[in-house]
């Protein structure tokens, strides 16, 4: 039996599947730092099902991928996408980014996997855009020409923090005097929540107590501090003043998505927060991004899905 697989490769972990009737299936998770090299995780799964023959395959990786030579930022492995197809006896070998990924597969998800904040209603084949606060803030937009979705790369996490209010104004002012320059990564991360809720304990000249994102997080949450919960109270806005401005640049009538490790650990928080007032506030273009949606990502495997869609568009055999 014959069939293409698909991997999402992190710095800790390779989760690999195999592409059947359109889904992926056979999902099965290792270490990477059980395995010498690429090929050997990969040929590992293989061995896990001998009477498939494997034809063509896409690996989604977290490190930049330009040209044949591929090396991970937070790994060890490095390898020639030519040779790693030579070795396993692929057609094709497909190698994106792992946030390239992320933007491939959100065609692909239906309401189950994603949940929407507030009102509009995505057009068929319109641009769309995606963030991801994480341990970094990834940003990628996807359009369709053709018929076939491509992928615009980018570095929109780095562009300028945008302050709107005097909440925001203050992080800027804490953040410019600590780093020198205020990106968006810097607030809208893990380290960001921290640096937000720093910059407010600052311009309150209160203690600062915490420094971990996932203690702010949690406290906010319970509500059983108060800056904690301004703080993620910000972190919300910040995001929806983000997510309107990617819907504006590229016109993203198909959506705008929240990915990421973050967001999709309390949506419930941000479905009742500003983020999608602050969406909306965009002055006289209100009316153009009121229409459109804004979603969370609640899909765990859709790195798996992103490979999946590249993988299809590139692979008729």
């Amino acid at each position: 039996m014959a069939a293409n697989f698909v991997a999402d490769i992190g710095g800790t972990n390779i989760r690999l599947a195999q592409v059947v009737d359109g889904q992926v299936a056979e999902i099965r998770k290792y270490l990477c730092a059980d395995f010498a090299t690429v090929n050997d995780a990969i040929k590992q799964y293989f061995s896990e099902f001998p009477t498939t023959e494997f034809a063509a395959g896409c690996l989604a990786i977290a490190c930049p991928v330009a040209g044949d030579l591929v090396k991970m930022t937070n790994h060890t492995w490095a390898f020639s996408i030519k040779q790693v197809q030579a070795d396993l006896g692929l057609s094709l070998l497909g190698v994106i980014n792992d946030f390239t990924s992320v933007a491939h597969s959100l065609p692909k998800l239906d309401a189950s996997q994603k949940v929407q904040i507030g009102p509009g209603e995505a057009l068929p084949e319109a641009n769309i855009a995606v963030f991801g606060p994480g341990t970094g803030l990834g940003v990628e937009h996807l359009t369709c020409t053709d018929g076939a979705w491509k992928a615009l790369d980018g570095e929109g996490g780095h562009v300028d923090f945008s302050a709107v209010d005097e909440n925001d104004i203050a992080i800027l002012r804490f953040l410019t005097k600590k780093l020198g320059h205020a990106s968006a990564e810097e607030v809208m991360s893990g380290r960001g929540i921290v640096h937000i809720y720093q910059g407010l304990a600052a311009a309150k000249n209160v203690p600062s107590e915490y420094s971990d994102a996932a203690d702010i997080t949690s406290r906010a949450i319970d509500n059983s501090c108060s800056l904690c919960r301004e703080t993620l109270e910000q972190f919300c806005r910040i995001m929806g003043s983000f997510a309107g401005n990617l819907a504006l640049n590229l016109c993203t009538r198909g959506g705008v998505y929240i990915g990421g490790g973050i967001a999709s650990r309390f949506v419930e928080f941000i479905q009742q927060s500003e983020f999608r007032a602050r969406f909306e506030a965009k002055g006289r273009f209100r009316d153009y991004v009121a229409g459109i949606p804004t979603y969370i990502i609640t899909e765990p495997d859709h790195g798996l899905i992103g490979a999946m869609a590249y993988l299809q568009q590139h692979y008729k055999g």
